[in-house]
This record gives C-alpha cells, sequence and structure tokens, in this order.
C-alpha cells in the first residue's frame, strides 16, 4: 500500500499569482495531502491580511483540487518552515524554482532544512515557461499604478487587487 504523502508548500502568497498556481499544480500531483501556508512575519507589512490571503488562496485552490483530487488545505504560519512543515507531519517540502538565481537560494535553504530535518525532503519544482517572469512584489506594483494584471493572477485575486487600489 502507498505512503500518504503530506506536502507542505510555503510562501507570503501576498497576493497568490498564477505562478504559485503552477506550482501548486504540479504539488498535487505529488501529495495526497498538500497544505499551502502562508507565512506570517510580524516585521513584514503585507498587501492583504493573512485572512484575506487565506480566502484567495482557498478560492483558487478548490479548482485544483477537482481536477487532482489532493486534498487541498491553507495555514498559517509564523516560525520556521522546516518547524512548520514538522509540526503538520509533511513529508515533502515544495518549493518553487523560477531561475538560477531561486535556485542558489533554495539550495542553501534546502541544506539548512535536511540538517535540521533530515526526515522532510525538499522538491524543487520548476514554474512552467509563461509564469516564471511572475512575481508578487511585481503584480503588486502594476496594481498600484492601475496597470493590467489579468495575465498574472487569477480573476478573483485580480478583482480583490483593484478594490485595494481603488
Amino acid at each position: 500500500m502507498p505512503k500518504f504523502r503530506t506536502a507542505f508548500y510555503p510562501g507570503s502568497f501576498d497576493p497568490v499569482t498564477n505562478g504559485h498556481l503552477d506550482v501548486l499544480r504540479h504539488a498535487a500531483r505529488l501529495a495526497d495531502r498538500l497544505l499551502v501556508a502562508i507565512g506570517v512575519h510580524p516585521g513584514k507589512q503585507p498587501l492583504f491580511s493573512a485572512d484575506e490571503r487565506k480566502a484567495m488562496l482557498a478560492e483558487v485552490c478548490a479548482p485544483v483540487t477537482a481536477e487532482t483530487g489532493c486534498d487541498i488545505a491553507v495555514v498559517t504560519f509564523d516560525d520556521l518552515v522546516i518547524n512548520a512543515a514538522r509540526r503538520h507531519e509533511a513529508s515533502l517540502l515544495i518549493r518553487g524554482l523560477r531561475d538560477g538565481t531561486d535556485l542558489d537560494y533554495e539550495m542553501q535553504m534546502s541544506g539548512m532544512n535536511a540538517v535540521m530535518e533530515p526526515e522532510i525532503l525538499t522538491v524543487f519544482l520548476p514554474a512552467s515557461p509563461l509564469v516564471r517572469p511572475i512575481t508578487a512584489t511585481l503584480v503588486r506594483q502594476i496594481a498600484a499604478m492601475r496597470g493590467d494584471i489579468s495575465a498574472f493572477v487569477p480573476a478573483a485575486v485580480a478583482a480583490r487587487l483593484k478594490m485595494k487600489f481603488a
């Protein structure tokens, strides 16, 4: 009988982008349960509250659950990613990669995490070519300047961004 796999996909998701959704779709094919984990850090001032980000993620994850059969839940954490993954009994830590810069950083983090928790395997998932240039930071900047973000975020997220900057 196959082992039940829980994957932990951490990020700020401020806001969730089509790039995040791309990685999430790939991750859902690897796990029975996928925890999309919103990092909450007191020193950072996100555009959207943790509750707003949870609501957006729950909305955009529902179709992925329907198409993959993976149980997807949205959680928050305010400590080390590896500690949160351990607490949620994850065996996989999902990290999306856009380019070589991401790879260099993520390789360092993966090595440190492997020392702290050798039982959790970091899995790198490359973003699909069409979404590689998308960053939440650029999406926020474009939205703040009233630019068209429809190619970069799900429609529900675009609507929330427009309301935020109205």
